[in-house]
């Protein structure tokens, strides 16, 4: 039987933080008295944190470990955590612990009444700079896409596992989730979360490269909203015979 709730990380590099992300993920969840599966994607860490989740999943039957065949970022890791999930409701979040997993159980809650839920993180524990190249790139995306997500650099989002059906697969979609998610409509909540300063490993993000990317993105993904069709079909009835008698009950 499927849990009732798959929760999924990428790592990568993140050797140090992956015993602490599955406790505190295991004493939230528990708590809450939620089935779970915990799904982490390596995508081809340099540092030991492949070995670190094969034994970890070998102690822990919640935990899935997965590894990408290679080096393919975060959207490809995201991607893979997202086909391999088996619950109908899907958290996602980062595995360098600056998201909280006592937040989950809130945003599961919010599930039983939206399709997509986000994040907002309400103490950034970040630099300045990168606080406010986030600020901006969240207005131009919502300004440009529509897009109602306020807080798209929180990683910590609630999804109904059937709105994240045939997404498209391309570098950077982790950034666009929550409106792709909704891409066929669908109703959208905001949760205030935690947010916490990193104890180990080092941050992959980077201004310069980001920056680029998002630009490109953003064009890519409004020409994907405005060229995509829906291809949904139902079968149909034969009408019935003009001579033929009425049908009866009984």
């Amino acid at each position: 039987m499927p849990p009732q709730l798959s929760i999924v990380a990428p790592v990568y590099n993140e050797a140090g933080n992956l015993e602490r992300l599955a406790a505190e993920t295991h004493d939230s969840i528990e708590a809450a008295g939620l089935d779970y599966e915990l799904v982490l994607v390596d995508d081809h860490s340099t540092d030991g944190s492949r070995d670190e989740l094969v034994e970890l999943a070998t102690s822990n039957e919640r935990l899935r470990a997965l590894s990408l065949e290679r080096h393919a970022g975060q959207s490809a890791a995201l991607l893979a955590g997202l086909r391999a999930a088996r619950a109908p409701l899907v958290v996602t979040m980062d595995a360098d612990l600056q998201n909280d997993p006592a937040d989950i159980p809130a945003i599961v809650a919010l599930l039983e009444d939206h399709d997509v839920v986000s994040g907002v993180r309400v103490t950034r524990r970040d630099t300045l700079s990168r606080r406010l190249a986030s600020r901006a790139s969240n207005q131009v995306r919502r300004w440009i896409l529509g897009d109602p997500c306020t807080d798209i650099g929180c990683a910590l989002k609630g999804y109904r596992s059937d709105v994240l059906d045939d997404l498209p697969a391309f570098n950077g979609l982790h950034r666009f989730l929550p409106l792709l998610a909704l891409r066929h409509g669908g109703s959208y909540a905001e949760i205030p979360v935690r947010h916490r300063p990193r104890t180990s490993g080092s941050s992959k993000y980077t201004l310069r490269g980001r920056f680029l990317r998002g630009v490109l993105d953003l064009f890519g993904v409004s020409w994907y909203r405005r060229r995509t069709v829906s291809a949904t079909s139902h079968p149909l009835e034969s009408p019935p015979c003009p001579n033929s008698p009425p049908r009866t009950s009984g």
